[in-house]
Formats: structure tokens, sequence, C-alpha cells
């Protein structure tokens, strides 16, 4: 086995600029290495722990294919690199070829899939709103002329934009560089709320010095599949992605590392979030497929 992919990790080099890019299973078969890309923010699927090092949900899940492409290539010395994204910058990393799979909290949709591939989604999330404990809005409706951030590159950004503008809300719409800055921006009065998959407002208010200033309000705007991203023109590495994930999803053990991030204590500051997996994904997770309706 470790021959063969040696050997097309030979011939790719041999065929010289005219060939396509090379596959993940050649370099990796030539002594390269598999590179994760991650977020710096996103808690609780891909974030920076106390030590900067890059852990989350995702992660988990990332470096378990990780292991898949180990046994796939035999090359048991198989190195894993971390690159850490932006939401303005993730999918050129992954489409461009400087990221192999980008392990963070990123929505499969169809605009999307025109530049990358996306294996099966590891969660399901809805965009609502994260405000100051004293603000009585419930919905976005009670966002009318005030001010909202949402974080730039994210579907929920679009969203807003749409609900601002089919509503006629009159709603000022401010960009933030990551959630972080979303988060601070709401504590400071900056925005008077942050608009975002649920899950992950839930994790960043747990993370933040006075997690009992935050709340989570509202209904869904949105319903978001989200998956890991992985380029689109190399199928042999998309199909052993996929194949991990439904092994992983069939013999239930996705559901200990869901539960590992979602239900007991995680770092930095060993809070839970007490969110059992939803019945929209417990279903999902049944069939388990890449293709979503989105």
């Amino acid at each position: 086995m470790r021959s063969s992919f040696r050997s097309l990790a030979l011939v790719v080099c041999l065929l010289g600029s005219g060939a396509q890019a090379q596959t993940v299973f050649a370099r990796v078969a030539g002594g390269g290495k598999l590179v994760i890309a991650h977020r710096e923010s996103s808690i609780p699927f891909s974030y920076l722990d106390v030590e900067k090092k890059p852990v989350g949900y995702a992660v988990d899940l990332c470096l378990k294919i990780a292991e898949a492409v180990r046994r796939k290539t035999g090359i048991k010395a198989m190195q894993v690199e971390f690159l850490q994204v932006t939401p303005a910058n993730r999918i050129a990393m992954v489409e461009q070829g400087r990221a192999d799979l980008e392990c963070g909290s990123t929505t499969n949709n169809a605009e999307r899939r025109q530049k990358v591939a996306f294996t099966i989604p590891h969660f399901i999330a809805g965009a609502r709103l994260l405000v100051r404990v004293d603000s009585t809005a419930e919905r976005i409706e009670d966002m009318e002329g005030k001010k909202l951030v949402s974080t730039q590159g994210t579907t929920p950004l679009k969203a807003l934009e749409q609900a601002n503008r089919e509503r006629m809300l009159h709603i000022t719409l401010l960009e933030a560089p990551d959630h972080a800055r979303a988060v601070e921006m709401v504590e400071k009065g900056e925005a008077d709320g942050f608009v975002m998959d649920d899950v992950l407002l839930f994790g960043l208010a747990a993370n933040r010095a006075n997690p009992a200033a935050l709340k989570v309000v509202g209904k869904f705007i949105t319903t978001e599949p989200l998956a890991i991203m992985l380029p689109k023109s190399d199928p042999e590495f998309k199909k052993l992605v996929d194949d991990e994930m439904r092994r992983l999803i069939q013999s239930r053990e996705i559901y200990a590392i869901y539960d590992k991030w979602f239900m007991k204590p995680i770092p930095p500051k060993n809070t839970a979030l007490n969110m059992p997996a939803s019945y929209l994904l417990r279903d999902f997770w049944k069939f388990p497929t890449d293709v979503v309706p989105f």
C-alpha cells in the first residue's frame, strides 16, 4: 500500500506544471503534512486553549480523519500542521490548497459548494441574538432602528442583511473581524445585539468575564448545517473523509465526542454548555449524507 502511494506521488511530481494540483494522498505519501485549518474563538467547535493549542469538537473530528489518512496511506509518521484561519479567509485557504480540512463552524450552503466541498454535517445550528441581560429584545423585529453586529464572511451576516432589507427594519449593520470582537461590542454598548449561530453565542457568553451579563434570545433566523470543509477537486480524499464521518456516526463514537464538548466542562473556564444533541441533528444522523437542502 505504502509503495503504491509513493509511486503516485512520484508520478504527480514528474508531470510538472501542466498537471492538476497534487492530491492529498499523493502529498502525504511523498512525506508531506496534512494541514488542518482551525479558528481562534469558535467555541466549542474550534478555538485556542490557554496554551494557544487548537482544541474543540470539530478539531477532534478532524484528528479522527487524520488517523484515517494515516491508515489509508500507511504513513504512520505523517505530520499534522495546524493553520489558523478567519471567517474572511477560511474558504480561500481550502480552495487554494493551503489547508486540507477546515475544522470550525462553517455552514454548508450552495454558494460555498461552488468553491469547496463539505462532508457530512457534525452540527445543525440556527442564528439567534446575543444581547445584554437588561435588553428587552426578544426577536429581531425588536431591533428596529438599532445596531446589530455579525462576523465578516458568515451566513448569519447575510441572513441579517436580507431580513433587514425585506422587513424594512432600518437596522444599522456592523461587521466584526471575529466572534470575540462582536461579543465585546455588545458588552461595551457599541452594538445592541450580535447575530450568530446559537451554539457559538452560548459558548462565547459562557467564557466571558461576566457570563450573567449576556443572554441569547429570539427564534431561529436561519437553519445551518455545519460541516468540515475540504478541497473540491480531490474526490478520493473526500470519499475517505465521508466514510470516516459516516463510521463515527453509525458507530455512535461521535456522540461521545459531542458530549465531551457540549455536555461536560470545557476549557478555558471549565464551564459546560449543557446542550444535548438537537432532534434535527439526531434525525439527520439516522441517514448520514453530505447532501443538505440548503
